[in-house]
C-alpha cells in the first residue's frame, strides 16, 4: 500500500493542464468493441481504472497499440469471447465498476455479454437494474449466477429496437443501452436518458462511426439501428471533476492557479457553484483562472437570508463527484453551508477525518452535513488518515495541503484510480508532497 506525506500550509502557483476525463474514457474504450475497424482515441488519462480496462480489452483480444502520450489505436476484429467466462475475467472485471459497459457492445455485436458483479467506490448502493432492464427490453435474456455473483445477457437472434422509460437517469446505464441499441434492428427510444457531456461525447463518437442517434444532449434519445459501424478518431474531453478539484485546491491553499484548456462549455454549474462559496473563478479564453484568496472567501446566502444549501443532481445539475471537494473547501469559508448528497448514501462518511483535523462539521445523516467555516482563523491540523475512495481521497489531500504540519495519507491507490501523476503535477506548482 502506497502513502503520501504532505507538508501543508504552503501556497501554490502556476499552470496546470487537466487530464482526459476518466468517466468519458471508460465509456469510449468500451465502444471500440462495436466495430472491426481501427479506432484511435486521444487524451486517454494514465490512471489505474482506465489502464485496468485497457488490460481487460487486451485480454479479450483487442489489438492495442500506444501511439503517443494518451493516444491509442484499438482493433477489435478477432475477440476471445471465452475469456468472458474465465476465472481471470471474474477477478479483473469485479475490481472495476466501469467494466459493466463492455456488456452492451458485446451483446449487440456477438449476441452475448457477461460480467462479474463489479466493484468500485464504497459510496452506497449503486444498482445495475437500469443496464439489464434496458437489455431485456431490447430482447435479451438475462441470467444471474448467485453463487458466483456473475451476470449474463444473451440474444442469439439479435436485438430489436424498443421504447423504454428509464427508472433512473444512470450515466453508465444509458451508455450501455445506447451502445447495444446502435446495432439493434429498428428504432429504440430512450426517455429519461442521462445527458452528461461524457454521454454526449459517446453519442457523437458513435455517430462518427455511422450510428444514427437523434436528441444528443437531451434526455430523449432516438436511435435507428444500423447494420455495422466503422472506425473513427476521437478525443476525450478534459476531466471536469479534476478541474473542480484544482479550483478547490487553489481556494483552500490561497493559491493563484491557471487551469488550461478546460472546455468551458462542458463545465455546467461547476464555476457557478464554487462562486456560491465566495470563490473567484474567472474565464480567460478557454482557460480558468483562480486568483490567490488572500482575504479568504465568504459563503453567499439565498435571497431570503437562509443558509446556503449545495446539493447534487443529474446533469445539468451539480455533479455528485465534486460535493466532497465543496465540503472541504467550506471548512475554511466565512459562513456556514449545508451540503446535501442526494444521489449516494455513504459519500459523506469521510468527514470524521476532517473533524479530527479540527473542522467544524455536523453530520446530520448519511446524506447531509452542515459546515461552519473557520475563515482561516483556525488552521486544519495535520494528521494521519486513509483514503476510502477516489473523491474522498482527493478531498483529504486538499485538506492536508492546507493544514499546518505534515500529514500522512494511506491507501493512495484510491486516488491513483482517478488522478494521473497527481503528486508530480502538484510538485510542479509548489506542493510539498512525497510518495512513499
Amino acid at each position: 500500500m502506497a502513502t503520501f506525506q504532505i507538508e501543508g500550509g504552503h501556497s501554490l502557483k502556476g499552470e496546470i493542464v487537466p487530464q482526459g476525463a476518466k468517466n468519458e474514457a471508460l465509456q469510449i474504450l468500451c465502444a471500440v468493441l462495436l466495430t472491426d475497424d481501427q479506432v484511435i482515441i486521444e487524451n486517454i488519462p494514465d490512471i489505474r481504472d482506465v489502464n485496468k480496462l485497457i488490460g481487460i480489452l487486451g485480454n479479450l483480444g483487442v489489438k492495442i497499440q500506444k501511439l503517443g502520450k494518451g493516444k491509442y489505436s484499438f482493433v477489435s476484429d478477432k475477440l476471445h469471447l471465452e475469456y468472458l467466462e474465465s476465472e481471470l475475467f471474474k477477478e479483473e472485471g469485479s475490481s472495476l465498476r466501469g467494466s459493466i459497459m463492455i456488456v452492451g457492445p458485446l451483446l449487440a455485436k456477438y449476441g452475448k455479454g457477461y460480467i462479474p458483479r463489479p466493484g468500485g467506490d464504497k459510496i452506497g448502493r449503486r444498482r445495475l437494474d437500469t443496464h439489464f432492464e434496458g437489455f431485456i427490453k431490447l430482447g435479451a435474456t438475462f441470467r444471474y449466477n448467485k453463487e458466483e455473483r456473475f451476470y449474463g445477457v444473451e440474444a442469439p437472434k439479435g436485438l430489436k429496437g424498443a421504447y423504454m422509460l428509464l427508472e433512473e437517469a444512470s450515466v453508465t446505464g444509458t451508455a450501455n443501452i445506447v451502445m447495444a441499441a446502435v446495432l439493434a434492428k429498428g428504432e429504440t427510444t430512450i426517455y429519461n436518458a442521462a445527458c452528461e457531456p461524457y454521454l454526449q461525447q459517446l453519442c457523437k463518437m458513435l455517430v462518427s462511426m455511422g450510428a444514427n442517434i437523434q436528441g444528443i444532449g437531451s434526455n430523449l434519445l432516438k436511435i435507428e439501428g444500423v447494420d455495422k459501424l466503422t472506425g473513427c478518431t476521437h478525443r476525450v474531453l478534459p476531466d471536469m471533476i479534476e478541474i473542480g478539484s484544482w479550483i478547490g485546491l487553489a481556494a483552500m491553499t490561497k493559491s493563484e492557479l491557471t487551469i488550461k484548456n478546460v472546455s468551458w462549455d462542458n463545465l455546467g454549474l461547476i464555476p457557478t457553484t464554487f462562486r456560491k462559496l465566495g470563490i473567484t473563478v474567472e474565464k480567460n479564453g478557454d482557460d480558468l483562472y483562480i486568483p490567490a484568496h488572500k482575504n479568504g472567501y465568504e459563503v453567499k446566502s439565498f435571497i431570503d437570508g437562509s443558509i446556503m444549501n449545495i446539493s447534487d443532481a443529474p446533469w445539468p445539475g451539480f455533479t455528485p463527484d465534486l460535493l466532497s471537494i465543496m465540503l472541504v473547501v467550506a471548512t475554511q469559508a466565512r459562513g456556514s453551508v449545508l451540503i446535501h448528497q442526494k444521489m449516494f448514501e455513504s459519500r459523506l462518511f469521510f468527514v470524521d477525518k476532517l473533524i479530527d483535523m479540527g473542522a467544524k462539521i455536523i453530520l446530520c445523516d448519511p446524506h447531509r452535513a452542515t459546515i461552519i467555516g473557520h475563515d482561516f482563523k483556525s488552521n486544519l491540523k495535520a494528521t494521519t488518515m486513509t483514503s476510502p475512495d477516489i473523491r474522498a481521497g482527493i478531498s483529504l489531500l486538499i485538506a492536508a495541503l492546507s493544514a499546518k504540519g505534515t500529514s500522512t495519507i494511506h491507501n493512495i491507490e484510491q486516488i491513483d484510480r482517478g488522478y494521473e501523476d497527481i503528486d508530480g503535477r502538484l510538485r510542479a506548482i509548489g506542493a510539498k508532497i512525497t510518495r512513499i
